[in-house]
């Protein structure tokens, strides 16, 4: 028996003087409110209402219980407005994740606005290029770039990332420009990563066809930045996204090389678990960075 529903339908047929009223207030058939009735009166071992032909009242007892009702009843509205309103007004921890670079370089600016617009949201913020379980490592939403979005969560896709390969222009002066990707096992590469013997890049030429490009790797990172500042300082051809090089390109500090052989674009993307009772906190936070990230990036300007 719903103990709740039962009170709900004796309050209704009290209030409302019969079941049919009842009934009809409760958007359910004069049995049905009848039938919970008697099961709460079964259930109390008490007789709460007088009925007769011509009209239903409370008994000595369904009184008293009808009082006791009402504020239970009340009570349980209360909760759930409350609820509710925790649900609705963006408050409380939210915990994020997302890559190194991307996070000090670009997600740092957009999540200091979020904050801003909602004051009472606690961001926290933890920057990693591992692959993290979303669940298991209690995080409210994770940023990731990828060539594939994760089908186990719920995505929403932020902006397309490109990559190139470039080097410094004294690299280049020094080194020669390579004109095909084959001429790479020729030069000093910086590669992000870790250190393998069969060290390569994956590139597709203007005809869509695959290469795998076998590299000469002077240095080695995990951290795009690291790599970046190796290629400012002529130490060789690096394979970076546009997000970390932009500035750079466009002041001319590296210069993009071999235009017609790309690796693949990845995507920025950002992933929650499903979940129906989705908080408003992510809600307004995906939002929020759809409309920041929107084209053009500003890395791509």
């Amino acid at each position: 028996m719903d103990k709740l529903e039962s009170m709900r339908a004796f309050t209704e047929v009290v209030n409302h003087g019969g079941f049919a009223a009842a009934g009809r207030q409760m958007g359910l058939s004069r049995s049905v409110v009848n039938k919970l009735v008697a099961q709460l009166e079964a259930d109390l071992d008490v007789q709460l209402l007088q009925r007769t032909t011509r009209m239903v009242s409370p008994t000595d007892m369904g009184r008293a219980y009808y009082s006791r009702c009402v504020d239970i009843l009340a009570e349980v509205a209360a909760a759930d407005v409350a609820v509710s309103q925790l649900r609705d007004q963006p408050k409380g921890s939210l915990r994020i994740n997302a890559p190194m670079s991307f996070g000090t370089l670009h997600l740092a600016e957009a999540l200091a606005h979020f904050m801003t617009q909602y004051p009472d949201i606690q961001v926290q913020l933890t920057l990693s290029d591992r692959f993290i379980d979303l669940i298991e490592e209690g995080f409210d939403v994770t940023l990731r770039i990828a060539e594939t979005i994760d089908e186990t969560l719920v995505t929403k896709t932020l902006a397309p990332i490109h990559r190139v390969i470039c080097a410094s222009p004294s690299y280049l002066e020094k080194h020669g420009t390579p004109v095909h990707p084959n001429e790479l096992s020729q030069h000093d590469c910086l590669k992000y990563g870790q250190i393998a013997t069969n060290s390569q890049w994956q590139l597709k030429d203007s005809q869509g066809k695959l290469l795998n490009v076998k590299l000469r790797c002077k240095g080695y990172s995990n951290n795009g930045e690291v790599l970046k500042a190796q290629a400012l300082a002529g130490v060789g051809i690096t394979l970076l996204p546009t997000f970390i090089l932009g500035e750079a390109l466009k002041t001319g500090q590296l210069i993009t090389i071999l235009p017609d052989y790309r690796p693949s674009s990845l995507c920025a993307y950002l992933g929650y678990a499903t979940n129906r009772h989705l908080s408003t906190k992510v809600r307004l936070l995906s939002a929020f960075l759809q409309d920041w990230f929107k084209q053009p990036t500003s890395w791509e300007s």
